[in-house]
């Protein structure tokens, strides 16, 4: 037995293969999510195209799927954030965090997406990157050939900055 590849700490019997192979439905936009990280790490790519809402389908490319999948080593999935998404609700939203590698090259895909019911089942609607946030210097920044905020009256390049 192995655990799935979602994360979940459960054996992938026991997590997303019943969701992969058909046996059951989501119920939440959390678990097809989870399904459909698995579903990329197993080349199961049916399963990809299956749970894309039926107004996005035809957008799908999946040549490119399937040689983004084929061509990715998976390392890590990673859920940052969920809101709504419940049994109860018909939307929800999910940012995550993807980590592979290809071609000896560690990336990582930050993405917020939007899970939108359909007579009663979850589908993956569309998704957006997340951009890093910027970041922003709380101290005034010291020049190199200012006096050190030491005080020992050097320049801060021969003192502290040294």
């Amino acid at each position: 037995m192995a655990n799935c590849s979602c994360g979940s700490g459960l054996d992938y019997s026991q997590c997303c293969e019943p969701y992969i192979k058909g046996n059951v439905q989501p119920e939440t936009c959390e678990a097809l999510l989870r399904a459909r990280y698995t579903a990329y790490t197993m080349g199961e790519l049916d399963y990809i195209y299956e749970t894309i809402h039926p107004e996005q389908k035809e957008q799908h490319d999946s040549k490119a799927t399937k040689k983004w999948a084929d061509e990715s080593t998976w390392l890590s999935f990673e859920i940052i954030g969920i809101k709504k998404g419940q049994k109860e609700d018909d939307e929800g939203f999910i940012e995550f965090k993807v980590r592979y590698r290809q071609k000896l090259q560690n990336i990582t895909h930050h993405e917020m997406a939007y899970f939108k019911k359909n007579e009663g089942m979850w589908y993956f609607f569309d998704g957006e990157p997340v951009s890093p946030e910027t970041y922003v210097r709380e101290d005034k920044k010291i020049g190199r050939n200012e006096p050190c905020p030491c005080g020992s009256g050097k320049k801060y390049k021969k003192c502290c900055m040294a």
